[in-house]
């Protein structure tokens, strides 16, 4: 029997049996979740509000080279409950509140070599999550987990298929319509039938062990563990024991109030240390605007993005591909390239004190074989000369060896008090909580692919914030301001275009959640722009975020505040629309309001002031691929 059979078969028996009579039950700290597990460890099913979310589906783990566990029994639970508040550092708000019911459920098998199985369970408010644990010394192989997800009541969700360096769009399409047997990336966004609850299935705390997907098989989206590449046997294989990913679904009244949500990162370790060193900010970057190739070695050009991110009042400027000696490109780790020394005429440390002098700090691209082959090395390098981070790229990869990298890298630059970026990088599961300094990761089909195609319409803009941006920072790569229709718009892999307004590129620096955010575009499309006003001010990490309204693929409305200050980003697709923006989440008084918003033309925004009161309604007036940023500042009293 196969394992699409074997899935189908169990879930057959599951809606045949209905809920076990002992189903061990775990209930959120407000009473709106129920997290129920069958009482042999075979099944688990999610109800929230009264409603199935999740209808009965598989758990288990599918092991290699030993024989399937036979009928579990509960042999003990130990219940658990938290609630406490972490300070954060350099993200989307200062603390996450980790609330939660839990508890430890020991299952043995009844019969044979009687061996144990330890399912942690948790309920939040917000969600609900569990992982599978095996003790003991001895390394322990993986085929599969035969876990999977049954939606109740073929839902629409939102899916992107599974792609190396996760740069795909999402489309919305029900359980039922999925092609048979295919990968689909995490987060999966659906909605119940009834439109109560909205809901993510992903994963977090990868650390020791691999990513997965979700392949269809029937009604069930059932988990796919990333195996590593050319290596035959089992999918994972773990040094001794086994601690498995966090299951997660993440749920909520409206899709955009996933946004919100800190369920990804409160499953994964709080940090150890002191990262108060970790600043956020913007970066001047040199590959979006150039060639595809990357920037040919020139100190003069270096320093021309240097003068534009010290003028702009940036703390950052990114080298990208072509600064290292040897053979120039980027795609490929050609062995002749050395990322230990700078490229002939370019000296590095100068260029760094040049930098300095100007408030400046410089970040590295690096080729992620390059360093993996050598990481203490050219770390212990870039420290020597002043380096303040680096940008990893083309892992396109989510298994155990590329995760065991992840949490090498992110530990290795901590202890230099580096910055982290990774790109051709898998979906954020939380790493970003225990190591601080991984500022942003890609993992998105961003704008760099407007110099390449057609892909990144309007429409995949407002699909990010609810899908994508869920499970973490993304760097997006904001800052186009080449505007252009999607009817205007033509690929350019030079001075690119991209397919919205200026008003909709300022707004991206609000709702896009990327503590190290990109200023992509060359110096020369920003000076003396309209616009450019609200990028030199707006922040890049937060002390909270609100959803205002919304819905995907069509519309948001975001509100972050940092200090006293609060800043709203809208967006909308292909619709022009005015956004009704009630204020009343400010708190009482006097406050201005600076608005940007389309103009007539896609590179025309206007700026204007009001005073306002939490007893406001903002009308925002956005164009057909449009967008408003707003800064809402509180007033002395007179």
């Amino acid at each position: 029997m196969n394992k699409t059979t074997r899935i189908a078969a169990a879930l057959l028996a599951l809606a045949a049996s209905g809920a076990h009579a002992a189903d061990l039950v775990l209930a959120s700290p407000d009473g709106s979740i129920t997290l129920r597990i069958a009482d042999d460890a075979s099944s688990f099913s999610i109800v929230r509000k009264g409603e199935t979310v999740i209808a009965p589906s598989p758990l288990g783990l599918e092991l290699d080279g030993q024989p399937a566990f036979g009928l579990l029994k509960l042999e003990s639970r130990q219940d658990t409950k938290e609630d406490r508040v972490i300070p954060l550092v350099a993200t989307k708000a200062a603390t996450a509140r980790d609330h939660y019911v839990g508890a430890t459920l020991a299952f043995r098998e009844a019969a044979g070599s009687r061996r144990r199985v330890l399912l942690d369970a948790r309920a939040y408010d917000d969600g609900v999550a569990f992982r599978y644990r095996l003790e003991g010394a001895e390394p322990v192989k993986l085929r599969d987990e035969s876990t999977a997800f049954v939606p109740a009541g073929d839902p629409s969700c939102l899916v992107a298929p599974v792609d190396g360096a996760h740069e795909v769009q999402f489309a919305s399409q029900r359980i039922s319509e999925l092609k048979a047997g295919a990968a689909y990336d995490v987060p999966v966004v659906c909605a119940t039938p009834s439109g109560r609850t909205h809901y993510a299935i992903t994963q977090a705390h990868l650390q020791g062990y691999t990513g997965a997907s979700l392949r269809r098989d029937g009604e069930a989206l059932r988990v796919q563990l990333s195996a590593v590449p050319g290596r035959q046997g089992p999918a994972f294989v773990s040094t001794g024991g086994l601690t498995t990913a966090w299951r997660t679904v993440m749920m909520a009244d409206q899709a955009g109030k996933l946004i919100e949500s800190q369920l990804v990162g409160n499953l994964n370790p709080a940090p150890t240390g002191d990262f108060s060193w970790v600043k956020p900010g913007k970066a001047a970057w040199d590959w979006w605007s150039g060639p595809l190739v990357g920037m040919k070695p020139d100190m003069a050009a270096y320093k021309r993005f240097i003068d534009f991110a010290a003028e702009s009042g940036f703390p950052y400027y990114l080298i990208d591909a072509n600064w290292a000696s040897g053979p120039s490109g980027c795609c490929d780790a050609n062995p002749k390239t050395d990322i230990t020394r700078p490229a002939d005429g370019i000296d590095m440390p100068e260029l760094v004190r040049y930098a300095q002098a100007k408030g400046v700090s410089l970040l590295l691209w690096v080729h992620w074989v390059h360093l993996d082959a050598r990481m203490d090395e050219v770390l212990d390098t870039y420290v020597r000369w002043g380096i303040k981070g680096i940008k990893v790229d083309f892992m396109n990869r989510d298994d155990q060896q590329v995760v065991d990298f992840y949490h090498r890298a992110a530990a290795a630059t901590a202890q230099r008090h580096l910055l982290l970026d990774l790109h051709g990088a898998y979906v954020p599961a939380g790493l970003q909580r225990t190591y601080p300094n991984f500022i942003t990761q890609e993992g998105v089909l961003g704008a760099e692919w407007s110099k390449m195609d057609r892909r990144v319409t309007p429409r995949h803009n407002l699909m990010l914030p609810y899908t994508r941006m869920l499970t973490g920072p993304m760097d997006y790569t904001p800052g186009g301001f080449r505007n252009a229709t999607p009817a205007t718009f033509e690929v350019r892999a030079e001075m690119p275009l991209v397919q919205n307004t200026r008003g909709q590129t300022l707004a991206m620096y609000v709702v896009y959640d990327s503590p190290l955010q990109m200023v992509s575009d060359d110096p020369s499309a920003y000076r003396g722009e309209a616009g450019f006003d609200f990028i030199k001010r707006v922040p890049t990490a937060w002390d909270e975020t609100r959803f205002i309204s919304g819905e995907p693929g069509q519309d948001i409305v975001l509100a972050r505040r940092q200090g006293k200050t609060w800043y709203l980003g809208a967006m909308t697709s292909d619709q022009a629309r005015t956004e009704k923006v009630s204020l009343g989440f400010l708190p009482p008084g006097r406050w201005k309001a600076t608005i940007w918003q389309d103009g007539e033309g896609a590179r025309e925004v206007h700026r204007t002031e009001r005073n306002v009161t939490a007893k406001d309604v903002l009308g925002l007036s956005l164009a057909a691929s449009g967008g408003a940023a707003v800064v809402l500042e509180p007033q002395a009293a007179k």
